[in-house]
């Protein structure tokens, strides 16, 4: 309880999850005190257009029946094409001219009146997540030791979105599992690289997601289904191996140690923190 206490007290948060403990890991591309520091105490705030699309695959492909609670599509391409043909005769390039802007602008405005604090995606993101999602649900993996053929989809079937709130040892811990199956863990990961997303594992520190989920829920098989993100937006099914799982468990310490260290010595600011190692 010590050390959750000493958590409490500094950052304001009483437990650690995946996303804080990737920033204090030795050996982590990301490792930084400072990041650490600044997660915790929710001053860093992460947006792109892959994370976004991220969020809208997830919820699509686990979650459909939120996704108009969350997400607003804008389909205005029908609209841009109709204005189009309105504008042809009279202007060269159509959507250049004042006319097209503001009945598109008109349009648009009225729009946003429906979007009620909802995301908002556009038509060509939501059309690549509905083909993506339609292309893992027509895959199948073969086992090559037993000949077993399995659909991709079996291993999101279970519970989604599951919360664990537990303790490893004196460490609290915190997450959300994409997928709690019938004696499995699935996690679901979006890829530019099929390929290389075995790297990614270690290079995104993957492994430590997968060491605290399996830990707490004293489960052995963890996968990560993962998609390319590109046309044919091919499957893979990747189990976590033992060597994995370990290396995860070896990351995970290293943090609670750097964790400790920093607790323990108050008067340290993060911006001191720099990696010193061999190579």
């Amino acid at each position: 309880m010590d050390f959750a206490n000493k958590l409490m007290e500094r950052t304001g948060k009483g437990y650690l999850s995946y996303s804080a403990l990737k920033y204090a890991a030795d050996g982590s591309r990301q490792q930084d005190m400072k990041l650490f520091e600044l997660y915790m105490k929710g001053l860093l705030k992460k947006e792109s257009d892959a994370l976004s699309f991220g969020s809208l695959y997830d919820t699509l492909l686990l979650e459909p029946h939120t996704l108009s609670d969350k997400y607003f599509v804008l389909y205005d391409e029908p609209k841009k094409k109709e204005l189009d043909e309105k504008y042809s005769n009279q202007y060269k390039m159509p959507r250049s001219s004042k006319s097209w802007k503001e009945e598109y602008k008109e349009w648009y405005d009225n729009e946003m009146e429906h979007v009620k604090g909802r995301e908002i995606v556009d038509e060509e993101m939501m059309n690549k997540a509905e083909s993506m999602i339609v292309r893992l649900d027509e895959s199948e993996v073969l086992d090559m030791s037993t000949g077993k053929v399995t659909p991709v989809r079996s291993y999101l079937t279970g519970k989604t979105q599951y919360e664990i709130n537990d303790w490893i040892e004196h460490v609290p811990v915190r997450g959300f599992l994409d997928v709690r199956g019938d004696g499995f863990i699935t996690d679901s990961k979006t890829t530019r690289n099929l390929y290389g997303f075995r790297y990614d594992v270690g290079s995104y520190d993957y492994d430590i997601q997968a060491y605290i989920y399996t830990n707490v829920e004293q489960c052995d098989d963890f996968y990560w289904v993962a998609q390319t993100k590109s046309v044919p937006y091919t499957c893979a099914v990747y189990k976590a191996s033992n060597i994995t799982l370990s290396r995860g468990e070896d990351k995970f310490w290293s943090a609670i140690h750097n964790i400790e260290k920093w607790l323990d010595s108050p008067e340290k600011d993060t911006s001191t923190f720099a990696i010193y190692s061999e190579i």
